[in-house]
């Protein structure tokens, strides 16, 4: 059926297609150095096409970028800016551990290095410590604050973060410690921070509207009345016609021989009753808690001033903020 192919042959068709292998080889190679050439990507552009991923907030794929520019060019004098970067895209992603774990291993790759207001480690720092305001952890945000006063010799990193801890303890309506922080700020910085001012309005805090917790639970023997004090209308008159509604069924169902629902309806009005003491002291904490945080925002309106350290275009911004 099939013929026999000798050497002769083989070697004749093998010398035909060999031409032909070779030019397929040969053009595999220069697609394939010309792919290799067209893959290059010097520092700049890596760079720059971080940066780019991190303006249009394409924040998860900008680390990525940045952490591979660190990477393959680690003796880039951008690269404290890139750690940076990173930490703050975790950040502006709500990753706030995420983000404290970034700022904090910039801060280890940059030690040694002098600070100022515009050096990674404060910058770093920083932002640290507002990651742990975002994660409700006001004491470590503090701790980070106090550590940098006690590593730097520059007096405009250690007023701005004396007036950052000033006000965390400020928001706590911790006075006493806040005015501590503040009364630390150097003489040149003072009226910067605007602290005469803030100094005066804090002396009203005296005048912060406060009602007290034991009258409203004694005034509460009348059902209603200590929801009544703290201004709590509503709940007062829920609690003055339930209490009321249920005391008078007990009391006719006991005149009317029926002790067992007399009996029924007494403990059900036992649970309300004794309930509205706890709410009423409950509603006095939070008519305090309430005043006491409108006083801080007024505060804030009217006489904080804050520096923040931020990324734009292609360089460092500094940026002073004073709300009226």
């Amino acid at each position: 059926m099939f013929g026999k192919i000798g050497l002769p042959g083989v070697v004749l068709r093998y010398r035909r297609t060999l031409p032909v292998y070779c030019l397929i080889l040969a053009a595999i190679g220069v697609a394939a150095t010309a792919l290799a050439e067209s893959l290059v990507v010097d520092a700049d552009r890596q760079f720059q096409f971080a940066e780019q991923l991190f303006a249009e907030e394409k924040y998860f794929r900008a680390i990525g970028e940045y952490e591979r520019f660190v990477y393959f060019f680690s003796d880039d004098e951008r690269i404290p800016r890139a750690r940076y970067m990173i930490g703050l895209a975790y950040f502006n992603s709500e990753k706030y551990q995420e983000a404290i774990t970034a700022f904090r291993k910039l801060i280890e790759t940059a030690s040694g290095e002098p600070l100022s207001l515009k050096s990674p480690i404060t910058r770093a720092s920083f932002k640290i410590s507002e990651a742990y305001l975002k994660l409700n952890a006001p004491g470590q945000a503090s701790a980070t604050l106090r550590n940098l006063v006690l590593l730097t010799e520059n007096s405009a990193v250690e007023d701005e973060a004396l007036y950052r801890t000033g006000w965390i303890f400020l928001e706590a309506g911790a006075w006493d410690r806040s005015a501590a922080f503040f009364d630390q700020i150097s003489e040149e910085s003072r009226q910067e921070y605007r602290l005469q001012t803030l100094s005066e309005e804090m002396k009203r805090v005296e005048d912060i509207p406060r009602k007290d917790p034991t009258l409203a639970g004694v005034l509460s023997i009348i059902p209603g009345a200590g929801y009544l004090y703290g201004e709590r209308y509503r709940d007062a008159l829920t609690a003055f016609l339930l209490n009321g509604g249920l005391m008078a069924s007990a009391y006719f169902a006991f005149d009317n021989e029926n002790p067992a629902l007399g009996a029924v309806i007494s403990f059900v009005e036992l649970g309300f009753y004794t309930g509205q003491f706890y709410g009423a002291v409950s509603s006095v904490h939070k008519y305090n808690r309430d005043q006491t945080r409108r006083f801080i925002d007024h505060l804030k309106r009217n006489t904080r001033v804050g520096f923040s350290t931020g990324a734009r275009g292609d360089g460092l911004a500094l940026t002073f903020r004073c709300d009226f």
